[in-house]
């Protein structure tokens, strides 16, 4: 029974006089209840066989023995049906209303209406809907001639669940054998015996209708054909290598006492099922899962058949009309064909029968009865092609709600932000703790910056704007160094009297005797314009000038990367041009043109023409091709995404990037202990240093909070750096290693790492279904043995996984420059896992 099913063992024993009830479920418990049997009831039974018989005496597939004198033909047996059949089940349920039976009754509504509450919950696709299934086993056979289908358990407690009866022989020694066409076209045999007195044409039809979702094959009875010839086709089609799915027969049938039950297959021939033990047992273990005898007194038929360990089989327990036999195949065939399993399309027969036809065939649904194998699952045919597999992917009701959950938190900023910095974090300490932290002999960047300790040094009554005077200073230092890649973060767009000329004085004495390459910072104004820097100091022919915007937001900085189209008249960055500069004159082993204040051409321009003729590049694509826009990136930004967008990695130490130095030592210097390598040498940037009036638009612009993988960084110098703010001269100096090393990290956006781990997720529950119904019918040993077999173990490996994934992408991170998402993606993966065995749990 599958996970959504509830499961009585009902034993009814007539012994003498009395009727003992035997109730078993669950872990052992039970219920035994001793009931006098009423032998009116088996005068009704055989008043309403009498009736039964006498309406449908004609066309029936069986051979019915004279029942006394036939009524005169002016008798209403239509009535008389009607007539019995309602005093037969009201004595029927009279007598199992009893008081001793009320335990059992209600244990059974009890779990009825437990699954009634689930079936709103699991039922969310229609294809296991919570029910309780009673197996009744009656014995002697007149009492399994009752109409026990008929039973309405729950009625009297107002059960909403729903409850199938269905019947299980007293002898079972037989064992269920395993599916073996899984994945496969489901087979199907059609027996057709003897057709005297009938018409099997509507029956062919009606089995054709599967054709569309299982193989058919014929067998059987033809006029002229030879009885030996026929019994061997038979048995030879029954042994078939191929297998079968599905047994039909068609034709006369009857009880026999000894024999198991007697086929008609041809006029005056019969087989006994006895003779068919073998080739039905290797049908069996060949795969045969279900057989139906469209035809009369099945019921030692269907217990033989258990017995032998056929998974289940439906019989007509009475003769049945050949018209009526025709009606129920055709509504169960077409419920079968719609993948219910072989009991919801026996019952949706009868209740056909009861409802549409109850007219025309009185009495007729109370005939059909299925019979179990307690260690089986009702059959159903599998659909297969790409709908029905798309179909079994599909989300239930709880896994929708619990993933547009995860993916509405997977598009919001906010939480990509939070998760990429604590991810970030767990890098830095993940670097640290497998010795990954890369070394250096010399930063790449020395960072200048007037803190607040220079400005009072300085005397600097007013640092925004920064003195002009202070910066000249600077440059002259920087110049006596021999610095000679100089990035100036302030902007210059405007005058200031009386300090201008110096440090006009002091760039062009810079550029002209050590030839320095200043690189400027400008920013776009809220008229979309920029701010540019006085031509006084920065002349396009021989100084370079940068876009100084910081994307920095929630404690995530993300590179300003170089504009995706060459005609965009945005600048390229400040840090870009910075390391472009560092390049040209410490890495590329040719000899750049330098700068010359007596030029007439733009300096931008002169090395855009020098790198195409020497590298075959554009000057905008030396570095990794990260740096450039991605185009999904460009795409998504109207949708407040930052997809594919490279962030700063805080996970390297500082220490890597770039040395402090604040101004007022520089300046203080004189014995000359900075002196550079002209040879070899870090790019210097002239940045503020965390005062609180650095920025543009507003003071304390330019100080951000400190990302948590910085602090932590931070956390382990000694002595530890106890700073609460970020300047933004130190995000420019983790952009300018980055371009160095050509190593941007690109995070791959949660919300396509949730789509993967949703089909993982799936996949994994789907496998974890199969694995549990194999294992349930002994399918797979060798598969038990490679794989878990209890859901604990399926849970350590899986957890297993989940962390090998983990330390997989902290990994990948540093070595591929790639951050994969492992948060959502994990409780993506592990919603589905656990919604799954929650389900299997709560339902076992």
């Amino acid at each position: 029974m599958n996970h959504n099913t509830c499961v009585f063992y009902l034993k009814v024993q007539r012994v003498e006089q009395t009727c003992l009830f035997e109730l078993s479920w669950g872990q052992g418990q039970q219920i035994g209840e001793t009931l006098p049997y009423p032998e009116h009831l088996t005068e009704i039974y055989h008043e309403w066989n009498s009736a039964y018989l006498s309406f449908y005496k004609n066309a029936l597939r069986g051979r019915v023995s004279q029942i006394g004198t036939f009524a005169a033909p002016q008798i209403d047996w239509h009535a008389k049906l009607v007539q019995a059949e309602a005093k037969l089940l009201y004595e029927f349920h009279q007598w199992l209303r009893a008081a001793e039976l009320f335990k059992i009754r209600s244990s059974i509504a009890r779990a009825a209406a437990d699954m009634g509450m689930a079936r709103g919950q699991e039922g969310d696709r229609g294809e296991f809907v919570p029910c309780v299934e009673v197996f009744i086993t009656c014995s002697p056979l007149e009492v399994a001639r009752l109409p026990w289908e008929a039973w309405e358990i729950g009625t009297e407690f107002g059960a909403t669940g729903q409850i199938r009866i269905v019947r299980m022989p007293v002898n079972i020694q037989g064992t269920t054998a395993t599916p073996t066409h899984g994945g496969q076209r489901a087979r199907v045999l059609a027996i057709l015996g003897d057709d005297t007195g009938l018409n099997f044409q509507k029956d062919k039809e009606a089995v054709r209708s599967l054709a569309s979702v299982a193989d058919i094959e014929f067998a059987g009875w033809q006029p002229g054909k030879d009885i030996n010839s026929l019994k061997e086709e038979i048995v030879n089609a029954i042994t078939d290598k191929r297998g079968w799915d599905v047994l039909f027969f068609a034709g006369h049938s009857n009880e026999t006492v000894l024999m198991g039950g007697e086929l008609a297959i041809a006029p005056g021939a019969s087989l006994f099922l006895s003779e068919l033990e073998k080739p039905l047992t290797i049908a069996k273990e060949q795969g045969l899962q279900f057989a139906l005898f469209n035809s009369c007194n099945g019921l030692s038929i269907a217990n033989t058949l258990i017995d032998w360990g056929l998974s289940q089989v439906a019989v007509m327990r009475e003769p049945i009309h050949n018209q009526v036999a025709q009606e129920f195949l055709v509504q169960f065939l077409q419920r079968l064909a719609q993948f219910q399993d072989v009991h919801k399309s026996l019952l949706a027969a009868c209740q056909y029968l009861k409802l549409e036809k109850h007219l025309t065939y009185p009495s007729a649904y109370l005939v059909p009865s299925l019979f179990l194998h307690p260690n089986a699952e009702p059959f159903r045919l599998k659909p297969l092609g790409p709908r029905q597999w798309l179909k079994r992917w599909l989300p239930t009701k709880k896994e929708a709600i619990a993933l547009a959950a995860l993916v509405f938190a997977s598009w919001q900023l906010p939480v990509q932000d939070f998760l990429i910095e604590q991810r970030v974090l767990v890098q830095a300490r993940y670097r640290q703790l497998t010795n990954q932290v890369p070394t250096t002999q010399q930063p790449p960047v020395l960072l200048v910056q007037i803190d607040e300790e220079s400005i009072r040094k300085g005397k600097i009554s007013d640092p925004k704007p920064m003195n002009r005077l202070y910066l000249a200073q600077l440059v002259d230092k920087l110049a006596a160094m021999n610095a000679k890649v100089v990035g100036i973060d302030y902007l210059l767009d405007r005058y200031q009297k009386g300090n201008d000329e110096k440090l006009a004085e002091s760039l062009h004495t810079s550029v002209q005797k050590q030839g320095t390459w200043f690189v400027f910072g400008t920013k776009r104004n809220t008229d979309g314009n920029w701010f540019e820097a006085l031509p006084e100091f920065a002349n396009p022919n021989w100084t370079l000038q940068g876009d100084t915007r910081v994307l920095y937001k929630n404690q995530i900085s993300r590179l300003t990367v170089v504009p995706r189209n060459y005609s965009d008249p945005r600048r390229l960055p400040f840090g870009y041009l910075l390391a472009l500069a560092y390049w040209l004159n410490f890495e590329h082993s040719g000899k750049p043109p330098q700068p010359h204040l007596q030029s007439s051409v733009n300096w931008l321009s002169q090395l855009d023409t020098y790198i195409t003729n020497t590298t075959g590049q554009d000057y905008e694509n030396i570095f990794s091709p990260s740096s450039r826009l991605h185009p999904v990136t460009n795409f998504f930004y109207q949708y407040n995404q930052r997809w594919l967008h490279p962030i700063i990695d805080f996970s390297v130490p500082p220490q890597q990037v770039y040395q402090r130095l604040p101004a007022w030592e520089l300046l203080e210097d004189t014995a000359n202990s900075l002196q550079l390598d002209p040879e070899r040498q870090p790019v210097v940037m002239i940045a503020p240093g965390g005062y609180g009036e650095a920025g543009v638009a507003a003071e304390g612009e330019d100080n951000f909070p400190v990302p948590a993988a910085l602090s932590y960084w931070r956390s382990q110098e000694n002595p530890p750096d106890s700073r609460q703010i970020l300047p933004g001269g130190e995000i420019h100096a983790y952009t300018i290693h980055h371009f160095l090393t050509k190593r941007l990290v690109v995070p791959i956006p949660d919300l396509w790492l949730v789509g993967v781990a949703v089909l993982l997720g799936k996949g994994t529950a789907l496998a974890l279904e199969k694995v549990k119904t194999e294992s349930q019918k002994g399918k797979g040993k060798l598969v038990g043995f490679l794989l878990p077999s209890t859901r604990a173990k399926w849970v350590i490996v899986m957890a297993g996984g989940t962390g090998i994934y983990g330390l997989a992408s902290l990994q990948l991170y540093i070595t591929a420059a790639v951050l994969l998402p492992y948060v959502l993606p994990a409780a993506t993966f592990w919603t589905y896992i656990s919604l799954n065995l929650f389900k299997r749990k709560t339902h076992a």
